[in-house]
């Protein structure tokens, strides 16, 4: 789960990356899960975008492949969303530390 500190700071890694999934009107398939889980492997923090003809909204779609490829959607802006996993073994993306609350 990610704090909003984290997820503002993830939002401004993602203004400069490309986007590179794209769910079209086939909606949403095993291939793209693959394509996106492996993306996620490889970058940590993928944009993607549902097409002009795809039968799902961007937040749906970002709301299927996050239970799939077990990761956290960081934003859902019109046709486009932003996806973040860490990499356990090398992660190349450090989070700005969680607060810890007392009480």
């Amino acid at each position: 789960m990610l704090t909003s500190k984290q997820r503002a700071y993830l939002r401004s890694l993602a203004n400069s990356i490309d986007t590179i999934v794209f769910v079209g009107k086939g909606g949403m398939n095993e291939q793209i899960i693959k394509q996106v889980d492996d993306a996620l492997t490889a970058r940590e923090l993928i944009k993607g975008k549902c097409l002009e003809h795809c039968p799902l909204s961007s937040r749906e779609a970002a709301d299927l492949i996050e239970p799939a490829v077990n990761c956290d959607v960081v934003q859902v802006i019109g046709s486009k969303f932003v996806l973040y996993r860490p990499n356990p073994d090398e992660p190349q993306i450090t989070l700005p530390k969680a607060k810890n609350k007392k009480g």
